[in-house]
């Protein structure tokens, strides 16, 4: 619907209502229905989730046709992030936002700073997918009431050239809702309890829904040890929850992501239902680190399983939780995410150690041999040493390859004497393709950093307190920060604007006509930054 269209629309309604309504301004009205595109998150469920599939299938047809996303803990963080998208790249295709449960956990819980161990309160997830996409909407409104007001100078001038230009840009404005990633952890518990907390993130406008294989009551996060994994019906029981839920909500094509933390969970706090030899359960025991016992050895308390004739005691922890056999993690990764895809997943995503092409790829590998159009989901974590990682890459590569490495000593590679090396010259150059190469290679169609505006909010703080505190006084904010965001173009220096003070202004216009109190006269202090 156009611009001009919406507005007739709106005449025709209140003319429709006679002279009661004649104080309502068709344009005013219409203005207001552009700027609040999605009115409930089903609507953005809907329409995201339908940009996603159409992510998916490009990259299916072309591996560089990958899609990325920053982990964002607020929802003025998740807007900052998508305007700076659009200044500086034109469009939001292909830029996600990924809600951290891990962030959840440490920010934005009540109870306050939390490890990710599922110990948040649920309703917080749903509450934060609200949260960034009231955020979006807001910039969407602003972005547009500016074109607004151009719109009435434009007319104001009799330009009419001008006004048909900037009319087109409402027309053809682009939103800045964009599909969001969100991390249900393990589920917050039994599958009634993940489908009653899926349908919330749904409601709220999530179209992608992550889930772990963890045991819900002992999750850890991915990078830490001690994580515990469920059997797979267990685990299916909890993608068909999500997917009934998204379904029951008219979200048909919404994207599940099944997460595997086999690669680094060595436990399992139960045995597997089997009922004949080679079925699920089966194959899940057979990765147990068992021995063979006869009745003359056992135990009092021992726990037993059968398989091709001898009994067998499966190694069991005083925390009542039982062993896998060590080397084993990769294989069951695998069968987690085939088994995965083949009972409703769209996407995986493989908690890896460090981020190694050659590892993820050779998973994929083998997973593409029973489903060929698998693709991942890829952390780019913050818990992974990039620097140290890539440089042993590169100096293991070139010890394979016969070059002389005497100069370099592996275990101390994070050094900054060897910043200006080739090595580490090498190093960042496979960290800047990295996502590029993965994908190709790797089949990894969306990456993302869990916790990044994490860090950059640690780190520019700190930058400013040693500043602000110290020698440099006010100069330290004025130089670092009110400066640069002038030069660079950064729209919140003008933060009433940011803030909403100018949309209220318009409001304020459209209920009060001539009457309206504005905050945005001449004695407005943001007027200083009129050519920021």
């Amino acid at each position: 619907m156009t611009y001009q269209t919406s507005i007739s629309d709106f005449r025709r309604t209140i003319d429709g209502a006679g002279n009661g309504w004649n104080a309502i301004d068709a344009e005013s009205a219409a203005r207001m229905k552009l700027q609040n595109r999605f009115p409930t998150g089903l609507d953005i469920a809907r329409y995201t989730a339908k940009i996603m599939r159409e992510d998916m299938a490009a990259y299916d047809a072309d591996p560089a046709a990958y899609t990325q996303s920053l982990g964002c803990w607020h929802g003025f963080i998740g807007q900052q992030k998508m305007i700076a998208i659009k200044k500086h790249f034109g469009t939001t295709k292909k830029r996600y936002l990924y809600l951290s449960g891990w962030m959840i956990a440490a920010l934005r819980s009540e109870f306050g700073p939390l490890p990710d161990q599922s110990m948040h309160e649920k309703t917080s997830v749903p509450a934060l997918i609200e949260e960034l996409y009231t955020f979006l909407r807001q910039a969407d409104a602003r972005e547009l009431g500016g074109l607004f007001r151009e719109l009435d100078k434009a007319r104001d001038k009799g330009d009419e050239v001008e006004a048909k230009r900037i009319q087109q840009a409402i027309d053809n404005h682009e939103t800045h809702i964009v599909p969001i990633i969100a991390d249900i952890d393990a589920g917050f518990g039994n599958p009634e309890a993940t489908y009653l907390l899926a349908k919330k993130m749904i409601e709220a406008g999530a179209c992608a829904i992550q889930i772990e294989n963890q045991v819900s009551d002992e999750k850890q996060c991915g990078h830490q040890d001690g994580k515990v994994t469920v059997p797979h019906e267990d685990f299916l029981q909890k993608i068909r929850a999500v997917r009934y839920a998204f379904l029951e909500l008219g979200v048909d094509d919404g994207v599940i992501v099944a997460r595997t933390d086999s690669l680094g969970a060595g436990l399992t706090k139960q045995i597997a239902f089997s009922k004949e030899a080679g079925d699920l359960g089966d194959r899940y025991n057979a990765f147990l680190d068992c021995e063979e016992v006869d009745a003359s050895t056992l135990g009092n308390g021992d726990v037993l399983i059968s398989r091709d004739g001898k009994l067998l005691r499966p190694k069991r922890l005083p925390s009542n939780l039982y062993q896998f056999r060590a080397g084993t993690g990769e294989d069951r990764c695998v069968l987690d995410c085939i088994t995965s895809l083949q009972n409703g997943a769209d996407l995986l995503w493989i908690e890896t150690e460090k981020p190694h092409i050659g590892q993820i790829g050779g998973m994929v590998d083998r997973i593409r041999e029973v489903i060929p159009n698998a693709k991942l989901v890829y952390n780019n974590s913050p818990s992974f040493n990039w620097t140290l990682n890539f440089r042993q890459q590169v100096f293991d590569a070139w010890v394979a390859d016969g070059k002389d490495v005497s100069a370099y000593d592996r275990d101390r590679l994070m050094s900054i004497d060897y910043d200006g090396t080739d090595l580490a010259a090498e190093a960042d150059e496979r960290i800047r393709t990295f996502q590029r190469d993965s994908a190709a290679q790797a089949g990894i169609f969306h990456h993302l950093i869990t916790l990044p505006t994490y860090h950059t909010a640690a780190l520019s703080t700190d930058n400013l307190a040693k500043r602000y505190f110290g020698e440099e006084g006010m100069l330290g904010y004025v130089k670092q920060v009110q400066r640069e965001e002038i030069r660079q173009g950064i729209a919140c220096v003008k933060h009433q604007n940011m803030a909403g003070s100018d949309i209220g202004d318009d409001h304020k216009e459209y209920f009060a006509g001539e009457a309206a109190l504005k905050a945005g006269g001449e004695h407005n202090t943001m007027n200083q930054f009129a050519a920021a």
